[in-house]
């Protein structure tokens, strides 16, 4: 074991900085397989006197990692170099957020009131990482204030063994995407297969099948979480400058909130207008009209009465059952 450490395995002593540390990255001598195809990079271990030390090889290629030996720094990981785990050839580690991407969709949605959907078009990232990452940046920034200690050494030394999305807010090409951001999610009624016979004649499009699965079931270009892209685009079709289109698109989606928050204020004004309001010297009661039949079959559902302030369960009641009926 120790002569394994101190040869071959003296490269997985220490995480590479920049790049990951796994086994599939190395052969049985502790050379790297991507550093070993590409000529101009010597990773060969050498001594002060520049002879070949097969003993210190390990920490030779250790040193090239870190662009001191070379005169080239090491090719980016390829997918067989992302295999933490050697008998299981099928998984690959997927990249994680860098601090400087993180940093970036909080500030544009904080500093500059981006919606979460405009960030998420155009950084790559998902929509509900998105929002997670903005909540995580909300409650880090909230216990720095706090003085809350923070495990910071323990995130880096982490995040330093993964790969990484980069991000660079002074280039001006746009950012790798992380992930794919439109994909369809798959809806409970298209999950069984269908034979509809429609005629020759007939204009069948996207519209036409999502009614064939259930009356309520959108196209797929109006279920995929971005939308807009689609409409993007056709009009990129039309040879026109990126610019404009991004301009218009956010104008766009800028409309859209809008309206979607002038909807919901003129909802609640609605329910406050119908609520009567009596003023006491100490309290102001508050009361609305309601139906029974709004508490649903079960009595539980959210418009009834009480689910403002919780339902008590019922596995006190006599007769009830309290084991699974069925396994989902």
């Amino acid at each position: 074991m120790y002569r394994w450490l101190n040869g071959p395995g003296a490269a997985f002593r220490d995480p590479l900085p920049g790049s990951t540390n796994y086994l599939n990255a190395y052969d049985p001598q502790g050379n790297i397989i991507r550093a070993l195809a590409d000529p101009t990079n010597d990773t060969k271990g050498r001594g002060e006197e520049g002879e070949l030390n097969d003993a210190n090889a390990g920490l030779g290629r250790n040193r090239l990692e870190q662009n001191i030996a070379g005169p080239k720094p090491i090719p980016k990981e390829k997918a067989d170099d992302l295999m933490p785990f050697p008998l299981n050839r099928q998984f690959r580690s997927q990249p994680v957020l860098s601090e400087e991407l993180r940093d970036e969709i909080f500030r544009r949605i904080k500093q500059e009131k981006q919606s979460v959907r405009s960030v998420s078009a155009t950084l790559g990232v998902e929509m509900q990482r998105v929002g997670a990452v903005f909540r995580l940046k909300t409650i880090e920034n909230q216990w720095i204030q706090e003085g809350k200690t923070l495990a910071t050494p323990y995130a880096r030394a982490v995040s330093a063994m993964l790969p990484k999305t980069p991000f660079d807010p002074k280039s001006q090409t746009p950012p790798l995407p992380h992930e794919s951001i439109n994909d369809l999610p798959v809806h409970s009624a298209t999950t069984r297969q269908l034979f509809h016979p429609v005629p020759e004649s007939m204009h069948f499009n996207r519209a036409s099948a999502a009614k064939v699965f259930s009356r309520d079931l959108l196209p797929a270009d109006k279920r995929i979480p971005h939308p807009e892209l689609v409409e993007l685009a056709k009009v990129a079709a039309q040879h026109r400058g990126r610019n404009d289109i991004v301009r218009e698109r956010r104008n766009e989606l800028e409309q859209q909130e809008a309206a979607v928050l002038n909807m919901r204020r003129e909802q609640k004004a609605a329910q406050e207008a119908a609520a009567k309001k009596v003023d006491t010297p100490r309290w102001q009661f508050r009361f609305e009209s309601i139906k029974s039949e709004s508490a649903g079959k079960d009595g539980r559902a959210k418009e009834g009465v009480g689910a403002r302030y919780g339902i008590p369960p019922q596995d006190r009641k006599k007769g009830q059952i309290k084991i699974p009926t069925k396994v989902e």
